[in-house]
Parts: C-alpha cells; sequence; structure tokens
C-alpha cells in the first residue's frame, strides 16, 4: 500500500481542497494510504477530521498569521518529509508546488505539483515546478499558459477536476433560500459563487446586476463566498462590493451569504449562475451548476470553454470585463425560460460525459501509479 502525503498550504476550503477531498475514496479504494499534511487548524482540518481522512499538522504561518518565509517553509517540510517518509508526495497547489518541489527531490521523493492557478511566475518558481517528477493542470487552457512560461511540457499532463453527480443534480426548489432571506415567492434568484477577490470578477457580477435591474424586477442576486486575503487592496475590494451592492437600484437585492455548507441545494433555488471571472483554469462551481442542471453565464477565459465548448453545452459566455454583455445574457435567459432549462439540461448531459468524479480519480490514481514507476 503506497504511502501517498498530499501537501496543502491554507487552511481554506476552496475549490482545489474540495476537489482532492472528492477524490480520496476512490483514491484510497485503489490502495494508497493517504495522509493529508496542512494547517492544524481551519476548515480544511475540520473537514479531514468529519471524513476520517488522517491530516498531520503542517505549519505554514505564524503565531501573528505571517505566512513563514519560503527557506521556513521548506525545512518545515524538509523535516516532515524525513519524519513520514512518504512514497510519493502530492502538492494540491501551485504555490504549495513551487515550495515542495526542490525539497521533495532533495529528499529523493517522487513528487506531483497540482497546477490549479493561471499566474505569471518567476524563472525561480518555473525551476522549481519543474523539480517535480509530474504536474497536473486542471486545464488545457492552464497547461498551455505555463509552458509559454518555460514549464517543461513533458511532464506535465491535464487532468480535470470533477463533480460527485450524486451530491449535485437537478432537483426541485423547495423554496428555502426565499424563507431565509424574508424574500416574496416570486423574487427570482440569480447565484455568484467564489472567493471575493479581484479575479472572481464580482464586481463585474454586481454592475451587470445593476443594469438588470434597471429592467427586470424582482431579482435578487446571491454572493456566496468569503474574503480569505486580509491584504488591504482585497479589505478595499470587498467594502466596494457592499457599497455598490447598498447603492440603488441594488440596494435590498443583493445578498452576501458567506461561506455556505449547502451548495448543492443553494443552486437548485436558482435560475442561473453567473460567474464574472477575469481568469479562471476551471472553474469548480462551474461543474457543480452543470450537474445541477443550472443554466450559467459566464466569461469566457481560461479553462471555461473547456467545460463548455460550446452553447449546446450549457452555458453563455461572454468577454471578460464586459459588464454590458453579461448583462445582456443574464436578460436574455430571464426572459426566455425554454431556453434557459435546455441550458441546464445539455450542462447536466456535458458534466456526466465529461466530469464525474469517479473519472476524475481514476486519472488521478493513473498519474500517481505513473509517477511512482
Amino acid at each position: 500500500m503506497p504511502r501517498l502525503l498530499i501537501l496543502c498550504e491554507y487552511p481554506t476550503l476552496l475549490g482545489g481542497e474540495r476537489s482532492m477531498l472528492a477524490t480520496q475514496p476512490a483514491v484510497a479504494a485503489a490502495g494508497f494510504h493517504v495522509r493529508v499534511a496542512a494547517p492544524p487548524v481551519g476548515v480544511l482540518a475540520e473537514s479531514l477530521r468529519e471524513r476520517g481522512i488522517s491530516h498531520l499538522p503542517l505549519r505554514t504561518h505564524d503565531d501573528s498569521g505571517e505566512r513563514l518565509s519560503l527557506d521556513q517553509l521548506r525545512s518545515e517540510l524538509a523535516i516532515l518529509l524525513e519524519r513520514e517518509r512518504p512514497e510519493l508526495v502530492h502538492a494540491n497547489s501551485l504555490s504549495m508546488a513551487r515550495i515542495a518541489g526542490p525539497v521533495a527531490a532533495a529528499c529523493r521523493v517522487p513528487s506531483v505539483g497540482h497546477l490549479r492557478d493561471i499566474v505569471k511566475l518567476s524563472r525561480q518558481a518555473i525551476e522549481d515546478l519543474n523539480e517535480h517528477r509530474l504536474l497536473i493542470a486542471v486545464s488545457e487552457a492552464t497547461r498551455d499558459f505555463h509552458m509559454a512560461q518555460s514549464l517543461d511540457g513533458r511532464n506535465c499532463v491535464v487532468a480535470y477536476n470533477g463533480v460527485d453527480l450524486d451530491e449535485f443534480h437537478p432537483r426541485p426548489p423547495t423554496g428555502y433560500l426565499h424563507r431565509e432571506l424574508a424574500l416574496r415567492p416570486s423574487a427570482r434568484l440569480i447565484a455568484t459563487i467564489g472567493q471575493l477577490g479581484l479575479r472572481k470578477g464580482t464586481d463585474i457580477a454586481l454592475s451587470a446586476a445593476a443594469l438588470v435591474a434597471a429592467e427586470v424586477s424582482d431579482v435578487h442576486w446571491l454572493v456566496v463566498g468569503e474574503r480569505t486575503s486580509n491584504k488591504e487592496e482585497s479589505r478595499d475590494y470587498e467594502a466596494q462590493l457592499r457599497s455598490i451592492a447598498n447603492e440603488a437600484p441594488l440596494f435590498g437585492r443583493v445578498h452576501f451569504l458567506g461561506r455556505r455548507c449547502d451548495v448543492s441545494q443553494l443552486l437548485a433555488e436558482c435560475e442561473l449562475l453567473v460567474h464574472a471571472a477575469r481568469q479562471e483554469p476551471l472553474g469548480r462551481v462551474l461543474l457543480e451548476s452543470a450537474a445541477s442542471g443550472l443554466a450559467v453565464v459566464a466569461t469566457d477565459v481560461g479553462g471555461t470553454r473547456e467545460i463548455f465548448p460550446t452553447e449546446a453545452d450549457g452555458a453563455l459566455l461572454v468577454p471578460a470585463d464586459d459588464h454590458v454583455a453579461l448583462a445582456a445574457a443574464v436578460r436574455e435567459l430571464l426572459g426566455n425560460e425554454e431556453r434557459r432549462l435546455l441550458l441546464g439540461a445539455s450542462g447536466r448531459r456535458r458534466a456526466e460525459r465529461q466530469f464525474d468524479i469517479r473519472q476524475a480519480a481514476a486519472r488521478l490514481v493513473e498519474i500517481y501509479q505513473s509517477a511512482l514507476t
């Protein structure tokens, strides 16, 4: 039974962590003894405990909450690898892959780095990533982007994230969100889901919402997610979002719901998902919405077109940073129920064909086995 150690840098439970957790039953069933090294407290630690996954505390921040330096992080990781002696290491994010590459190589442990972001990197960061035996890109767009930065494409494979089609599936609305938010039963709900940061384009979604509000009555927007960065620009960005939501014509129509554990049920209460990201390697919420049979309006960035190659696959795609085009697509679907439902049904079929979690887990096991040989 190969000893697999998965490395997570942050205590959060965002798309990368949720994607990793979703594959674990199949990875364990394939014969891997899985342990996850992650910060000692936080929602990720709680989720590991609830799932019965062995959790090794990994210090990534000091007592004041400041991230450790790169040298300190690598020192902590080297101690962990020498103590635990795994047979395979999986760094579950680009940042952690950059940290772990040279350490795993020095410890002579086969390693895999997961590229879940599309960001510009220094030459040194690319060299650090190239230390891994294999790299996993979550989309062709992600792989192509990093190869253009001199990533070694010979060792980089594409493996799409998957979604649990039993958890996320079409279901009739129950009205529970209307009751929770004290809305009239006739209120129409649109969701935008993701961490509150500039990359996710929530400001563009709210600018589009203001245009929609001028023409379509009784539409309410659910902003699901929270700010994970404490940087001043991140705090300012969230304040900007809340300011927009508190002004006419959106006052009373935007509901900041924070982190939710009921996304699979929440999606069924909505008429649309709007995803205005400025960059998106392979948006997990897009996979979840497709699997739920919910029509999507999204920006045509990163790997999004790999999820929805054509309109017939479940989404209307618009240019990034174009709130006018976004609003027009939203108005079009709000005014055409038949088309909206057809898009939702097409998205479900697309998820079944390409993004079943069982396919994703089997692909990951295949990559692990390849890294061990």
